[in-house]
């Protein structure tokens, strides 16, 4: 076993090599459907083989990888150690991950994770590619793909035909396995590699015939299937490889020793004790023992782990078992240090986790792998004599152990006692210990007490006799007792060493003294099962309304099986919290993949509904895994019932977008809600983490609120899974055997040491409290990584809190009988230990500590602290709002769905789409501008969008131009739309009929407006019109304030109006940010007295909000800090949850919709806040939305209220008084909002705004222009360019006649295609044409006569360039702008800094201008030829998916249509055409334009994603090099953009921006024209306030 390495090299030392001796081997990747097995893994391996056998490629050499995903547990250590010893297959190796002081030792008792290769696909030597045979060629392999490594060994001198090494400074040898299986902590890849090359003396046919050795010799020495073999095997396979330690080639040498010197025992007693535990050892590896036995303390391949407290033992020993499946053997001392064992070692394993694991192998197996057969291997507990037997009886008299002991659980038993002459005679702690168990055991022996006289042979025959018993049918207990003399220490006594006879060959291995053949039997060769199982699967094969409920699961591989269980199964997923998927790692955002598995997270709180219960139905339940956790019990309950559940992907999303899984953000007022911290422990998680959870309130809450998790770092799995499942699962553990809180740290402690991960653990303070001395083991930290354990410190027994009994208890009582609270310190406890100890006071606090405590390197005790009272009111609250979700989804979907199509789902789709720009005249300017206070005449512009679905039915919505948010207009005419369908309105869509009451109806029959008052005059003038809107019928009034020059003035508008218009009128005055915190203070000062309503936006900086809070004391609502909030917005929320902060005001149209709008609206009444919504002086139309969406968002607050015992909330006010600025509208009826004659005050009407939406008419005098989807034009041209033709498909769209003309060029394998949707947004203001490059999409290449030479030249820049200026000058005389996309940016650069005369400007998207270094040129000429040969060798298909796995494209691959964008790759007919375009304008044939740059004449703009590092390097370096700081007109244009949330693909990634970027600098282009010289920035202000507005923005 030596220290290998991955290698991931570059290619040198190509100076001087001449373009044909310097050869690139591009290897193409296929990437097959994940396996259910690793078995099944090579069977889908072999057979892609087999297909290519009989169509092999035809070129002359090449490098082909298939590779498929396999389930995760580690099995690369056993498959390298069950190959032969001697080997025709060359070289064979095992590559160990563990990176913490990794020794022979490590690699059976840990899980360890590593690389198994065979055989050698390709061999490097000093850098020489050997694919069979050398030669004088330099050849290099060019892998795009992250997943692929080359192995080896450095200052190796590697003789080929001797197999030797040798070693020798500067010399390696690396290589490529033919087989390989390359082990991460969520997902395995196993791959196999075929490499050949004629002139390399290996063919085709030579390496298909090395892959099949390799292939037979690695499936014919397959590691057996129980846990005792395959242990062995890696024993043996360390002694045989005579292995030793060293630093250079690090080996190891303990295995070919006896662990012993058995001869060098003291006594007897010794003898016999260390054969036991030796053949412990080898039946049972990977022993945690404590406090030990001098035997098991002496053998080096044996843990020993010590503590004062055997309880904690026990425990420990469970969570090894948990995390391992392997047993731990303890041993303690007689007395009641036994009975300690008890709790954990019966009451737990004994009676469920071991018996669970074996249901969960039945139920999970005998759908995928009938024939494949779990081994447990047995827990030894060494127990001394006397009374102790008497408390083990007691434990296995009780029915529910006998029921245990039904089901199989291994266990061994080995009891001290007492010699027979010390029996019946009155000695001290003697009793009867023979047959102690009765029939409750499988196999009963009573040693003799050791003796010379008798060969120690008879003791290992009985171990392995008795352990043969524990695992054979039917599996059960087994009980050896061990009776001993005096001496019991290692006081020397002689003895016969002839009693060893007969132990030669045991003692010179490492394997167990008898073997037991085990006859395995598939379930086919058993009629009657294979019929059971046909019966079962025929079942399933005819429901049409299945639910899949998962429950605990321990394995890995068993939650790989199940993922790919439900998905093929495509029904509702129900997952435990200990199935290992209920918190789960996202992979793909893909929405066909995302849809491939519906999981019902939150089923319970649904379930609270009466309504969704009534509905709810299933025809079968199929659980997977054991225990389904019962604190489901509405969904036990509805199983029992056996009612049938159905639930659709739209009910899902409805469901989940209820912010259920968001409210613990709602109620910060709570310093720990205990739902909210189970809902971000995932936070702390990731591939290599596990987690255990502790029982009580801690195991519910994340079972209730737990939710996924995304890894930053985009890991194997989501490049190997992206298309075919979208998570995987994570190792979860607990104690649920009786659900107790004792020894829970423990167990999680030895959990981390037997799964070998990073583990979470996440305790309450009494379960701590009860486990305490767990610190002691946790202190040793022996053989696992660093571990985390949150404690939620709520000072007792949160539990009984939310059960009947605290109702109708008093207070005094619960506390001390039920709650045992408690003020125990857990850092003095942690300190006490010597155990890191954080205590976190904030949720900010909480995050990080989290996230770096996973980071360190040492254990970390977390306390949050939590209230018991306030945690009860919070679960009452959730459960409350969590049965209104579902009410109201289920409301929405019974008014959309008629109900025979109930659980069909709604489903409506959009058939066109078009809109309209308008411009209509305002009475006065806006308040929230001062740019138009020189002018005498107003205008708003805007969109109407117009959107008609399937069915006819047509709703519109509008896009402000103020502040445009297409997403908000779009949900207005989707919802108007909606209701168009079913004849509804916007506000039942919203808030569906059926739910509203009578009275709630009649109250919201029409909801208050507030005028607003631009405070332009002087106070007397402000306040008379104050006092006019009062009698017009207004209650409140919003004054705009900080236009001043002196808050004094301000302060005396608000003392004058207050004074005219009295105290019973709801004051606001709005200050839009504009006051320093010093002016805000002045000014709150002179109006305390004045009664506001609220100060909206008093201060510039956000910083200081809370500030002016505390010391003005005036309440406070927040505008602008909200508009530019986060998609999930609650967590920036939290921070404002100020009792001074009374409202938050809420533009729709500013934030980006109203769904968003609503979830701010939620937050804040549940705070007790106003929520307002207000206007941005859109048109009539949207303030209708508006009025009904107020309408909603009261009503929601109605409930709230009523949900939280509150009282009624008073009616708002909302902020639409901006109707009174509309001198013209679009809509043809007036809008309805006056005086309600039955209040008197000025209300808007929900009857007239559902009548203005429902009868829309558009008022098409103010109708500027129209945008019905306009087609698309297509056309060929026929273009020649030196020796070629070309038929050029074009596509064009936009105005011939408005002088601005863009040629978008796409990218290599891209079509013009895919520029038309940012054709679409900006041919309004420029013509638009896309072409398809030669070899590209529908372009043919028509070369000229039928020379073949021809024929196969390459196409290079300067034959595209002169191609497409032919293009140019025949649709227009005019220079164009180009917009080119990396290769097509490269050409738009080539030609703007050649052709200045014909191009106006250049847009480059992640675009170089080539390569300066000679060498770098000839090996990227030598890279892209290769890949140029891949094409047309391999086709497209292969081609693309090698391709798009590269690092380039990781943030591609993670767009939610990822798989959308590569389809449309694979549209290209010509490959021929498509490989000479890859080779001829490769950047190692480009001229190198870095020279030209500096001379610049063409206005340039530089975009690149922040997330593509080697472009952004590139785009700095072309900033500092065109000059873009020189004093001309030109350089002043050129610009450099960084794009956020995106990588290369920057137009398919962030298109908004590039249409915003592009219609900026068409702008800019276009006052160069108006103006030579001048400040540019203020001409584009110009333009952009007079021009059209632009329906998209970067929002």
């Amino acid at each position: 076993m030596v220290n290998g390495a991955r290698f991931h090299g570059s290619i040198k030392d190509a100076t001087g090599l001449e373009d044909d001796d310097l050869v690139v081997e591009t290897c193409i990747t296929r990437t097959l459907p994940p396996a259910l097995t690793l078995e099944h893994g090579l069977q889908s391996i072999k057979q892609a083989v087999e297909e290519l056998k009989f169509n092999p490629p035809c070129a002359a050499s090449g490098v082909l990888r298939f590779q498929v995903a396999v389930p995760p547990s580690a099995k690369a250590l056993n498959w390298f150690c069950s190959q032969p010893e001697s080997s025709a297959v060359f070289p064979m190796f095992f590559l160990s991950k563990e990176t913490i002081s990794p020794t022979c030792k490590s690699l059976y008792l840990n899980k360890v994770r590593g690389v198994f290769g065979i055989g050698a696909a390709i061999s490097f030597t000093n850098y020489i590619c050997i694919p069979g045979g050398l030669s004088s060629t330099k050849r290099f392999l060019s892998n795009d793909s992250v997943l692929m490594s080359t192995y080896g060994f450095l200052d190796i001198n590697f003789n080929t035909d001797l197999s030797s090494v040798k070693h020798k400074a500067g010399s390696f040898y690396f290589f490529i396995p033919l087989i390989e299986l390359d082990e991460h902590e969520d997902i395995s890849i196993l791959a196999a590699t075929l490499a050949w090359s004629d002139s390399c003396l290996c063919t085709f046919e030579q390496a298909i015939h090395s892959y099949e050795s390799a292939l037979y010799q690695a499936t014919s020495h397959f590691w057996p299937t129980t846990e005792r073999c395959h242990s062995e095997h890696v024993r043996t396979a360390i002694r045989k490889l005579n292995v030793v330690e060293d630093n250079t080639v690090q080996m190891v040498d303990h295995a070919s020793e006896m662990a012993y010197t058995i001869q060098d025992r003291a006594n007897i007693n010794a003898v016999w004790a260390s054969l036991i535990v030796e053949e412990c050892f080898r039946l049972a590896p990977g022993s945690r023992s404590s406090p030990l036995a001098l035997a098991a303390s002496a053998h080096p391949f044996v843990t020993c782990i010590s503590c004062f407290d055997e309880r904690s033992l026990a425990f420990h020993a469970i969570g090894y078992a948990r995390g391992s499946q392997k047993a731990a053997v303890i041993i303690t001392t007689s007395g009641t240090a036994v009975s300690n064992l008890f709790p954990a070692g019966f009451h737990y394993i004994f009676r469920y986790d071991i018996l669970s694991s074996v249901i969960i192998i039945v139920e999970v197996k005998s759908l995928f792998a009938p024939s494949f057969i779990i081994y447990l291997p047995v827990m030894f507990i060494y127990i001394s004599h006397s009374t102790n037997l008497a408390h083990l009886m007691q434990i296995f008299g009780i029915p529910k152990v006998v029921e245990a002991s039904e089901d199989f659980v291994p266990l061994l038993v080995l009891s001290a006692d007492r010699p027979p002459e010390l029996q019946d005679c009155g000695a001290n702690q003697s009793i009867n210990q023979v047959n102690h168990f009765g029939s409750f055991v499988r196999f009963f022996f009573s040693l003799p007490p050791p003796t010379d006289q008798i060969p120690a042979r008879m003791v290992l025959t009985t171990l392995d006799s008795a352990v043969h018993w524990a695992t054979s049918s039917p599996i059960g207990p087994v009980h050896i007792n061990c009776p001993f003399r005096e001496p019991l220490d290692d006081c020397p006594q002689n003895w016969k060493s002839s009693c060893l006879e007969g132990l030669d060959t045991w003692r010179s291995n490492t394997e167990p003294f008898t073997k037991y053949i085990i006859v395995q039997h598939s379930y086919l060769c058993n009629t009657a099962t294979r019929g059971q199982m046909e019966e079962v699967l025929e079942k399933i094969r005819r429901v049409n309304k299945g639910i899949l409920v998962v429950g605990a699961i321990s394995a890995e591989d068993e939650v790989w099986a199940v993922l790919l269980m439900a998905k093929y199964l495509q029904w509702p997923v129900v997952a435990d919290i200990l199935s290992g998927i209920r918190l789960r790692e996202l992979l793909s955002s893909s929405p066909e993949v995302e849809e491939s598995i519906l999981f019902v997270d939150y089923l319970d709180h649904a379930l609270l509904s009466d309504s969704v219960r009534d509905l709810v139905q299933f025809d079968v339940i199929v659980q997977v895994g054991h225990h389904f956790f019962p604190l489901s019990q509405g969904l036990i309950h509805y199983c029992m019932q056996g009612k049938m559940l159905s639930f659709t992907v739209d009910w899902e999303s409805d469901y989940k977008q209820s912010n259920l899984s968001d409210a613990g953000e709602m109620f910060p007022m709570l310093i720990y809600l205990e739902p909210y911290i189970a809902h971000v422990i995932s936070e702390a998680l990731s591939a290599e983490s596990a987690l255990f959870i502790g029982n009580s309130m801690v195991i519910r809450d994340a079972d209730m609120y737990g939710c996924n998790w995304t890894s930053d770092n985009h890991s194997v799995a989501d490049m190997m899974l992206k298309t075919e499942l979208p998570c995987t699962g994570i190792l979860v553990a607990g104690n649920r055997g009786a659900s107790g809180i004792d020894g829970l740290l423990s167990t999680a402690i030895g959990f981390a040491v037997g799964c070998n991960k990073r583990v979470l653990c996440v305790v309450g303070d009494i379960s701590f409290l009860h486990d305490t001395n767990g610190l002691a083991i946790l202190k040793q930290r022996m053989l696992r990584k660093p571990m985390t354990i949150l404690v939620i410190n709520n000072r007792g027994g949160a539990i009984f809190s939310l059960l009947p009994v605290a109702d109708r208890t008093d207070p005094r009582v619960l506390n001390q009988y039920f709650y045992t609270s408690h003020n125990i310190s857990i850092h003095g406890l942690c300190e006490a230990h010597g155990v890191k100890h954080l205590e976190v006071k904030t949720k900010m606090e909480l995050h990080e500590a989290l996230i770096s405590s996973q980071k360190g390197d040492t254990d970390c005790v977390i306390e949050v602290e939590s209230s018991i009272d306030s945690n009860a009111t919070f679960h009452s609250y959730i459960r409350k709002f969590a049965c209104r979700a579902a009410e109201h989804a289920l409301g929405v979907i019974s008014k959309l769905s008629p109900p025979e199509s109930m659980s069909q789902g709604c489903h409506c789709k959009i058939q066109s789409i078009s809109y309209s720009v308008y411009r209509i005249q305002l009475c006065a300017p806006p308040t929230s501008s001062a740019l138009y206070h020189d002018r005498s005449i107003f205008y708003r512009e805007g969109f109407i969008l117009s959107l008609t679905l399937e069915d006819g039915s047509i709703g519109y919505g509008e896009v402000c131009s103020l502040f445009p948010s297409v997403r908000c207009g779009l949900e207005m005419a989707i919802l108007n739309a909606i209701a168009m369908s079913h004849g509804s309105s916007l506000l039942n869509i919203l808030y569906p009929l059926r739910e509203r009451t009578e009275e709630k109806s009649e109250n919201l029959a029409s909801i208050r407006i507030c005028a607003l008052i631009d405070s332009s005059g002087t106070p007397e003038e402000v306040a008379r019109i104050a006092v006019d809107l009062v009698e017009e019928g207004f209650t409140a009034i919003k004054i705009k304030v900080a236009r001043r020059a002196d808050p004094v003035e301000d302060a005396a508008v608000i003392q004058e109006v207050r004074k005219k218009v009295g105290c019973h009128i709801d004051l606001r005055v709005d200050a839009n940010r504009n006051w320093t915190y010093e002016q805000a203070i002045k000014f709150g000062f002179l109006v305390k007295d004045y009664n506001l309503q609220y100060i909206e936006e008093p201060v510039q900086h956000e910083s200081d909000i809370i500030r002016y809070c505390e010391e003005s004391g005036l309440p406070v609502a927040l505008d602008e800090t909200i508009d530019n909030c986060p998609e999930n917005p609650l967590n920036m929320l939290v921070k404002y949850n100020h009792h001074q902060i009374v409202a938050l005001v809420i533009k729709p149209t500013v934030i980006g919709g109203f769904e968003k709008a609503a979830m701010i609206a939620q937050w804040a009444h549940i705070q007790g806040k106003m929520a307002i919504i207000s206007a941005a002086f859109e048109s009539g139309l949207a303030l209708s939305a508006y009025i009904l969406f107020s309408c909603y968002l009261d009503l929601q607050n109605a409930d709230t209220c009523k949900l939280m015992n509150n009282s009624p909330a008073s009616s708002v006010a909302h902020g639409l008084g901006t109707y009174r600025w509309l001198e013209e509208d679009i809509t043809t009826d007036p809008l309805g909002i006056g005086r309600n004659p039955s209040t008197g005050f000025i209300e808007a009407s929900v009857a007239d705004a559902t009548h203005l939406l429902h009868k829309f008419q558009m008022n098409h005098n103010f109708i500027h222009r129209t945008f019905t989807g306009e087609k698309v034009l297509g056309y060929h041209l026929d273009l020649d360019s030196n020796d070629f033709s070309f038929s050029v498909n074009v596509q064009e769209i936009g105005q011939r006649n408005n002088g601005s003309t863009i040629l978008f060029l796409h990218g290599f394998l891209g079509t013009n295609e895919e520029w038309v949707p940012i054709m679409h947004a900006i041919s309004g203001s420029a013509r638009c044409i896309s072409v398809d490059l030669p070899g590209h999409g529908a372009t043919k290449i028509k070369n000229c006569g039928d020379d073949k030479a021809a024929l196969l030249s390459l196409l290079s820049i300067e034959i595209i360039a002169d191609l497409l200026l032919k293009l140019i000058e025949h649709v227009t005389p005019d220079k164009v702008t180009l917009v080119g996309y990396s290769m097509g940016a490269r050409i738009a650069l080539y030609m703007a800094l050649k052709f200045s005369d014909k191009i106006e400007g250049a847009v480059i998207l992640s675009g170089s201008p080539g390569l300066e270094d000679a060498v770098a040129r000839k090996i990227r000429r030598a890279k892209d030829d290769s890949k140029a040969r891949s094409i047309v060798t391999h086709g497209l298909q292969l081609f693309l998916n090698t391709w798009y796995s590269g690092g380039l494209w990781k943030s591609l691959r993670r767009h939610p249509y990822f798989n959308h964008i590569v389809v449309r790759r694979s549209v290209h007919d010509d490959l021929q055409g498509l490989a000479r375009v890859l080779s001829g304008l490769s950047p190692g044939r480009q001229p190198s334009l870095w020279e030209d740059l500096k001379h610049c004449k063409v206005p340039l703009m530089l975009v690149v994603g922040e997330n593509d590092e080697k472009f952004k390097r590139v785009a700095q370096k072309m900033w500092h090099e065109i000059g873009h700081d020189r004093d001309d007109a030109v350089s002043k244009l050129h610009q450099m953009v960084v794009l956020p949330s995106c990588g290369h693909a920057v137009h398919l990634e962030n298109p908004l921006p590039i249409i915003r970027l592009v219609r900026q600098f068409l702008t800019s282009l276009r006052s160069v024209k108006l103006q030579e010289k001048g400040n540019v920035r203020d001409l584009l202000i110009y333009n952009q306030l007079t021009n059209i507005p632009s329906p998209e923005s970067p929002k």
